[in-house]
């Protein structure tokens, strides 16, 4: 396995792909790649339309034409007002802003320079001890010690990277698997909610001396340039069935999470 970072492999320089798959050969590329910048895509709509569209576009032309494989991953920002029910594969689109109309493009290119033969992932509300997410932004709030505010009327589904990583690893083993899927861990949740989880288990976990006091705010009390769905959570029935995984509960996730993170750690005041 080869995972290259933007220093060593940008989707914007001509030939660059070419020459990885050239020296490389891999049977199947999977493309993370992306612009995730929610707010800071709505100022920025021609470089992230090069990157979450054209640049998945050219990458999956080119690795096709090498006989490489394509899996690529993308988002429940490509839905937008609530539907009532978890968004199925074939729901009709209709993104709310810059960053989901990309990767909306992005998928119909991938598709399109594919012949539908490739893996469309979607997947939503991802987090790792590694990097900054939501996860992180919550424990380095919490132990501020101060009142925390989060959303409460912005529904979904929390998703720990390494689920994700399982799935597309078993959609590249498995070449029956093509179109557009979806996955998350399983059950719902508000941010709120999350928050609340993250808290629990911090605390009974050691990662966190002391609860600080969780106060469910609507959106509104955050303005931000670019809307959020309201109601994001996945149908992934379909795909869990196909790729014969079992999801854990987002919680469950949470939990083996963060027991990664703090085991063999102090308590964190």
């Amino acid at each position: 396995m080869l995972a290259f970072p933007r220093g060593e492999l940008d989707l914007l320089q001509p030939g660059a792909v070419e020459r990885a798959l050239r020296e490389h050969r891999p049977d199947v590329v999977i493309n993370t790649a992306a612009h995730t910048g929610v707010d800071t895509a709505e100022s920025a709509r021609e470089r992230v339309f090069a990157i979450n569209a054209k640049a998945a576009g050219v990458l999956a032309a080119t690795a096709t034409e090498a006989g490489v494989r394509v899996i690529h991953v993308s988002t429940d920002f490509v839905f937008g007002d609530a539907s009532g029910r978890p968004w199925a594969p074939d729901d009709p689109p209709s993104p709310l802003g810059v960053y989901g109309s990309t990767k909306l493009e992005g998928e119909k290119r991938v598709a399109a320079a594919t012949s539908g033969r490739a893996v469309v992932m979607r997947t939503a509300w991802l987090y790792s001890r590694h990097g900054r997410n939501f996860v992180t932004t919550m424990l380095e709030k919490m132990r501020q010690r101060q009142p925390v505010d989060v959303v409460v009327d912005q529904i979904g589904t929390p998703t720990w990277a390494r689920g994700l990583a399982r799935a597309l690893w078993a959609a590249a083993s498995d070449q029956s698997v093509t179109g557009i899927h979806h996955w998350t861990d399983a059950g719902v949740a508000s941010w709120y909610d999350f928050a609340v989880a993250i808290q629990e288990e911090a605390v009974a976990l050691g990662g966190l001396a002391d609860p600080v006091p969780i106060r469910p705010v609507r959106s509104e009390a955050f303005p931000t340039p670019a809307r959020r769905p309201s109601f994001s959570v996945l149908d992934k029935t379909a795909t869990w069935k196909a790729l014969k995984i079992t999801p854990l509960h987002w919680r469950q996730a949470l939990r083996k999470m963060l027991t990664r993170q703090f085991e063999g750690h102090e308590s964190h005041a």
